[in-house]
Formats: C-alpha cells, structure tokens, sequence
C-alpha cells in the first residue's frame, strides 16, 4: 500500500492528485502544517519533518514533482508522463520542474513573510517582492498557453500537476487575479478535472492521523 503523508493545499497535493488521476489505492495521512513544529512524532518517518513523505515498500521520497514521475511509471504505465520519443518530452521534463523549482519556491518566501513568521518577524517587502518575481515567472507559462491547452504534448500529464499546485498555492496567498487570462483559463479547466476533485474530496474528508 502507497501510503503519503499530506497536509492540506501544501506541495504534497501533487502526488495525491497523481494517485487520484491514477486510480491508485493509497493511505493518506493527514498532519497539521507545519509537521515539524505542530507533529513531532512525524519527525520520526521523516527527519526533514518536511511534506510531502510517499513510502512504497522500500521507496521512501520527499519531493513532490519526482512523486508524480515515479507513480506515473511504477504504478500508472506512464499515463501520466511523456515518453522520450516523443516530441513533447523536453516539454514534459521542463514543466515538471518548472512548476516547483520557478513558480513554487517564490511562493514560499511570500508565505513565510506574509504568514508564517511571527508578527514582529514578517516582512512585507519580502513577500511583496517574491509576489513580483512568481507574477514575472508566469509569462514563461503563459507564452505556452497562448498555442496550447496543456504544458507539454497537448495532453494532460503530470507537468500539469506540478504547475497547476503553483497556481493552487497562488491562489490561496490571494495571487490570482493578476493571472494573466490564459493562465487564468487554464486554471479553470484543472480545476474542473475529475482527479483534482477527488484529490479536494480525500483531503477535506481525511482524518488527522498525529
């Protein structure tokens, strides 16, 4: 049994979208955010205290982009992912990591500045300016939209997935109206897909397991 280790809206809703594109069986565990400080016993399976944890077997990861890789093309047979023969493999790859190593990580700093950090400790110049830069980073996204409905092979893949929890967390720091419009359409129609709404679905009925 899959088991992942989630908290709600955080990076790891990746993977459990990937597992509900898939149809995968699965065991979630549902911490309050953030683990390390709110879920100690978590530290534990995952010294980092850091979410996403997916355990397999003896497969333990903690990155949320190669989760969807992995249960793409170990349990999915690569439904989820582009083959190298294909011509929208470097699109794929590149959208993968895009949606987590450009468009996530600003978005951290805006978190933490705006709402993490203790009241003397936020900054918002700090999170004013991450906002800028995960704003300037869209139009990479938005020249591909322009030709396209998906990021890469003109189907829905896990680059999907990656960039659409960017846009997921962008919405939930109040980010989304300076989408631009294509953007913004193609948020809408990730949202309207069966396995995102069944990701929501697992995650709002989940019972807490720390």
């Amino acid at each position: 049994m899959i088991t992942l280790y989630h908290c709600r809206d955080a990076r790891s809703f990746r993977p459990l979208w990937a597992l509900e594109e898939l149809g995968l069986a699965y065991e979630l565990k549902l911490l309050p955010f953030p683990p390390r400080f709110l879920a100690r016993p978590f530290l534990e399976e995952n010294p980092l205290g850091t979410i996403p944890l997916l355990v397999d077997g003896e497969t333990r990861m903690t990155e949320s982009a190669a989760m969807i890789e992995y249960l793409s093309v170990r349990h999915g047979g690569g439904a989820l992912s582009v083959r190298p023969d294909e011509p929208g493999y470097g699109a794929y790859l590149n959208g993968l990591h895009f949606g987590e190593a450009t468009l996530t990580f600003p978005q951290t700093l805006v978190l933490r500045y705006s709402r993490l950090e203790p009241e003397e400790r936020r900054n918002p110049q700090v999170a004013a300016d991450y906002a800028r830069w995960f704003l300037a980073r869209l139009k990479g996204l938005d020249l591909i939209l322009k030709d396209h409905a998906f990021a890469a092979a003109d189907r829905f893949t896990g680059a999907d997935i990656s960039i659409a929890y960017a846009l997921l967390l962008a919405t939930s720091l109040g980010l989304a109206d300076d989408f631009p419009p294509d953007v913004r359409a193609y948020w809408s129609r990730m949202q309207s897909r069966e396995g995102y709404g069944r990701a929501q679905a697992a995650q709002s009925t989940a019972t807490p397991s720390i």
